[in-house]
């Protein structure tokens, strides 16, 4: 926000639990940008016997107040308003100092005001609320001082009016500070609030979770959950639509064809379009009822208030591993796309965990994956769909874990931050939630059918069916494709998948993991289970999920850490993909 320089904020707090959540509206309030508080979920607060005075915590803030239900869209059209007004006037907050020179609070009123005094001239250069940059200053935050540039003298007086204000409050610096807004929040609260009695929501959420997060409970009832939506997704509701859909794209193909046969059209460009274009698009199209069903019951879950309870129980496995709780949100997010899940690192306090996890975040299988996976095990292993499928996520996480072990030991050695964590209490999702998750996702999906996938389908198939030469081939062995390809084969020769085909489309997949199904279509003209084994299937499967991700979420990795680590990620998952499907293929070998 310093950055950016926003015209207004808009501070959305839970008034069920406010006196937590008005702790950053007083960080907020420092930045001199004109600010209005939300206070959500009153709808809540009111059924439960509690009540705020709207008015006298404006008074006492000297902010606007607004009570809204954003569940309901209950003063939604108020919070908007008042937000336009403060913006386009900059009314900025009327108060900042929330020290009472009377009582303990008078040591660090005149701490803060003794460092504003002396950093001011430095914190209009930098362009940063004096303030703002005085409490910061207090708290030791190293980013505010590197752009104040304070030399060594001021320092030196800085650190004395500190060591002064510790031994007259009889706290550490960063203790005293937070003290001060507490202690104002519980002044603010004593004569604005009446607190709700504790809802029936939270005495039932308590219930649930003596199962769902128990010591003994979490983790099995966690892999039941997951293990049930895969079914449902796999082996019932989305392997039923996705016959469905399956049905009508090959109604259409047929028809298409038909109709481009009695147009006369050249057999060439008829190829491109029948055996290009909708063999390619289509195959993948074809799974998008698979990811919209997944998602539907992923955004349940979410909504439910399950996905913040996972995190909780997950963060004492993941200390193990070298990183805190708060690292599984980016992490569940990954199962729906690495891109977002990376960007959300950003809210990890710890550089160290942030870069650990988002270099763990690519193993977690995202949903461009899935097509590749019902591709292969429809054919070859369609008895056990829901099963491999949900192997294939749990060894993600499993190689992540092993990979995560080896980080903590060499190149991130050192204890994760602390992690604390509020649980919501368990509600019925929202339909309107639901919804506008699933249209996102099939929107996403279908855009990149149509661009990317589209595109990629449309070169394979021009690669593959002209020579150097530019002349037509009779066998695509002799095409430009299979010469390029071929420079590969040696190096997946050992995994049995030496074939370019094979090569061309783990390459295309570097584009979009879906390309991966478009372009085994096209190349393999469907004879795939004459040409491919089991076994092959197999070590595909696990070479699929464990190599590079595509190059968008390596653009999103070389944004966040830099090129050399997106390099790192590019080459090393390679490598672990390699070296994981070659004992796949090794242990099959043995067995079978």
């Amino acid at each position: 926000m310093l950055n950016e320089r926003p015209h207004g904020i808009i501070n959305i707090a839970d008034a069920t639990n406010i006196e937590r959540n008005l702790y950053l509206t007083m960080q907020l309030m420092e930045l001199d940008t004109p600010m209005v508080l939300a206070l959500n979920m009153m709808d809540e607060v009111r059924e439960n016997g509690g009540s705020i005075r709207i008015n006298e915590m404006e008074e006492m803030l000297g902010i606007p107040v607004v009570p809204i239900s954003a569940a309901k869209n209950e003063g939604i059209d108020e919070l908007v308003s008042h937000l336009l007004h403060v913006a386009k006037y900059q009314e900025r907050p009327r108060r900042y100092d929330f020290c009472d020179k009377n009582d303990h609070g008078g040591a660090v009123h005149r701490a803060l005001h003794g460092i504003m005094h002396l950093i001011e001239d430095h914190a209009q250069k930098a362009g940063i609320p004096v303030r703002f940059a005085a409490t910061k200053v207090a708290e030791g935050d190293p980013l505010i001082l590197d752009q104040l540039k304070l030399d060594e003298n001021e320092k030196e007086m800085v650190e004395h009016i500190l060591v002064q204000m510790e031994q007259e409050r009889g706290l550490d610096r960063t203790a005293a500070i937070a003290d001060m807004r507490f202690s104002f929040i519980q002044k603010l609260c004593a004569q604005t609030v009446q607190k709700p009695k504790e809802s029936k929501e939270r005495k039932r959420s308590e219930r649930i979770d003596r199962i769902l997060t128990g010591k003994y409970t979490a983790i099995p009832c966690f892999v039941g959950i997951m293990f049930l939506v895969f079914y449902l997704t796999f082996n019932v509701i989305g392997s039923f639509l996705q016959g469905i859909l399956e049905t009508g794209i090959d109604a259409l193909a047929g028809l298409i064809d038909n109709a481009l046969v009695a147009a006369g059209v050249h057999p060439v460009l008829r190829a491109l379009i029948s055996d290009g274009i909708i063999a390619g698009v289509g195959s993948v199209l074809s799974f998008l009822p698979i990811i919209v069903c997944l998602f539907f019951f992923l955004s349940l879950l979410e909504d439910s208030g399950y996905i913040a309870r996972v995190a909780f129980f997950m963060d004492s496995l993941l200390r193990k591993i070298g990183l805190s709780g708060r690292s599984i949100v980016p992490m569940l997010i990954g199962f729906g796309c690495t891109v977002p899940a990376v960007m959300a690192t950003r809210t990890l306090p710890s550089e160290r965990d942030r870069r650990m996890t988002v270099l763990l975040t690519p193993f977690m299988s995202c949903t461009a994956k899935l097509p590749i996976y019902m591709f292969f095990v429809n054919i070859f292993f369609p008895q056990y769909s829901g099963l491999i499928v949900t192997g294939l996520y749990f060894l993600g996480i499993v190689v992540g874990i092993l990979v995560a072990f080896l980080y903590k030991k060499t190149i991130f050695r050192g204890e994760a931050v602390p992690f604390v964590l509020e649980l919501p209490n368990y509600r019925l999702p929202s339909a309107k939630n639901v919804l506008q998750l699933l249209w996102e996702k099939a929107k996403d999906f279908l855009y990149r059918a149509f661009t990317i996938i589209l595109l990629a389908t449309i070169a394979i198939w021009f690669l593959q069916t002209f020579d150097p030469r530019l002349n037509v081939v009779t066998d695509s062995q002799d095409s430009i494709l299979a010469a390029a390809a071929g420079l590969l084969t040696p190096l997946f020769a050992p995994l049995g998948l030496g074939d370019w085909r094979i090569c061309t489309s783990l390459i295309s997949g570097f584009m979009a993991k879906e390309s991966v199904v478009s372009t085994m279509e096209i190349l393999f003209a469907g004879e795939v289970t004459s040409l491919l084994t089991p076994l092959t299937a197999a070590t595909m499967l696990v070479f699929s999920l464990l190599y590079t991700p595509c190059v968008a979420a390596i653009a999103s990795i070389r944004r966040e850490l830099g090129s050399l680590w997106a390099v790192y990620v590019v080459l090393g998952q390679c490598v672990i993909a390699w070296v994981a499907a070659w004992v796949v293929r090794m242990i099959g070998l043995i067995l079978f």
